[in-house]
Parts: C-alpha cells; sequence; structure tokens
C-alpha cells in the first residue's frame, strides 16, 4: 500500500511507531520513499509528493490494540503522539469508533480490540 506524503521519512517513523512496525533497512530522513515493514506483506511505502493532503482519504487504517490496550487507551496513546480526534463515535453500551487525524491530516479509526468485542486475539 502506497501511501503519498510531503515528508516520507517523517510519516513512515509516526507510523511505524504507532503500529509497532520496523522501518525499511536503510531508510533515513531525505529518502523519496520509505518503507514500513510488515508482518507479511504488504508493506506500507511513503512517498514523495509536492502536495499536501487536500480532501477526504478514500482508504484508511482501522487500528486495534493487539496487546492488551483498550480502544480508549489507544486513542490516548496517539493523541500523546500527536494524532488528533476528528470524530468520536463511541457509544454509551461500549460500542462504536474513534476516527482521528495522522500529524499529516490521514484519517484513521481507533477500534475496540478483539478482546474488548469478547473475540480471542
Amino acid at each position: 500500500m502506497t501511501i503519498d506524503a510531503t515528508d516520507p521519512y517523517a510519516m513512515a517513523t509516526w507510523w511505524s511507531e504507532a503500529m509497532g512496525l520496523p522501518l525499511g533497512e536503510g531508510d533515513k530522513p531525505g529518502d523519496d520513499e520509505v518503507m514500513v515493514r510488515t508482518a507479511a506483506d504488504p508493506f506500507l511505502l511513503f512517498i514523495r509528493v509536492p502536495e499536501g493532503k487536500a480532501v477526504k482519504n478514500r482508504v484508511h487504517f482501522d487500528v486495534n490494540s493487539a496487546d492488551g490496550r483498550t480502544r480508549d487507551e489507544e486513542v490516548e496513546r496517539l493523541l500523546k503522539m500527536g494524532a488528533t480526534v476528528f470524530d468520536d463515535r463511541r457509544n454509551p453500551d461500549g460500542s462504536g469508533w474513534v476516527t482521528m487525524l495522522d500529524p499529516a491530516g490521514n484519517e484513521f479509526c481507533v477500534c475496540r480490540s478483539q478482546a474488548e468485542k469478547g473475540l480471542p486475539e
């Protein structure tokens, strides 16, 4: 999956930390293409483009914690990393999600973990 970015290294580094995945071997600041490795393909590739984000994303990530954090704890962790809340769709019964923006303004959703849904992780 390829994601346009005005600063590929900064965005890849942010998503690497957010998802707990490593950067591509040898990727460094100033590179025009920076990879975030996943456990199995596909990987994420951030590529340099001159223009900033202008409209709503047509594709976005749904994020949930696989290491014991709840949805709400994951939202707090991502806020501390520089994400912002765009639309809070949490419901009183615990269902729902939070739409957030990464530092470049790309939308992504934070959903309940499998454990919160009563499913095996």
